[in-house]
């Protein structure tokens, strides 16, 4: 597993952070800019990026399930020798987090999800790709998926990710887990914030986050994809989330 580290030796300024990314993106295209925007700028970061995705390797044998690759993450953490660091995951990352904080609390400060899976039957591009059977994905349905592709940013960052991890890993998201990550996230008894892009509304799961007590920040003109839409709020909409958050019921 690689990821990129700014601000090495930045201890002093606070916690670190430790950004996850989503199905078929990596870390530097979604967080290195907002990780250095003003408003989150200076702080040690671990940008990782998930086994399957990015620069990370992409072994045959690895389930890719959100459990997996929360375990991976957090051993990237041990082995930075960091403790209580603020944690940040967008959609599939999300899930990740949320079983990395109920998992490993020992670990972590704070939660921050952006629009994370929080139930069975996944989002639009997980259903798409699991739809396929696992060989027929990686056979032809990837190419045809990068091939067709309509946002350019997303194809990019699709490109570099293994089409079998993203066919494990939307069909782990697809299945979902009992109790579900919302669940999870709902009763973590760390503080934890919910980020939702503005274009995103109105959304169920960002309103019953809301109905149980979770603190929801908006990202200004901003879609699913909002760490690209706009960059700067994101990061405001992040530094904001992390001063809300609030322990769990």
């Amino acid at each position: 597993m690689r990821w990129i580290e700014l601000n090495p030796s930045a201890g002093e300024a606070g916690p670190a952070r430790v950004y996850i990314h989503g199905i078929g993106c990596s870390a530097a295209s979604d967080f290195a800019e907002t990780a250095t925007c003003p408003p989150l700028a200076g702080r040690r970061s671990l940008l990782v990026d998930l086994f399957g995705h990015g620069y990370s390797d992409r072994p045959a044998d690895f389930g890719y399930r959100m459990r997996e690759q929360a375990d991976a993450v957090a051993a990237v953490i041990a082995h930075a020798g960091l403790r209580d660091v603020e944690l940040i995951g967008h959609s599939m990352g999300g899930a990740v987090a949320i079983e990395l904080a109920a998992t490993r609390p020992d670990l972590i400060a704070k939660l921050v999800v952006a629009e994370p899976n929080l139930f069975p039957g996944g989002g639009f591009v997980s259903r798409v790709i699991a739809e396929q059977d696992e060989e027929t994905f990686v056979a032809e349905g990837f190419a045809r998926m990068v091939a067709g592709e309509k946002l350019p940013d997303y194809a990019a960052r699709l490109r570099l990710a293994d089409p079998r991890a993203l066919h494990r890993s939307a069909t782990a998201l697809v299945e979902g887990t009992d109790p579900s990550w919302g669940a999870l996230f709902v009763d973590l008894d760390r503080p934890r914030a919910f980020v939702v892009g503005e274009r995103t509304r109105p959304d169920a799961e960002t309103d019953l986050m809301a109905a149980a007590g979770v603190p929801v920040v908006d990202v200004p003109g901003a879609t699913h994809n909002m760490m690209i839409d706009n960059p700067g709020g994101f990061a405001e909409a992040v530094e904001q989330a992390l001063g809300l958050a609030e322990p769990g019921a």
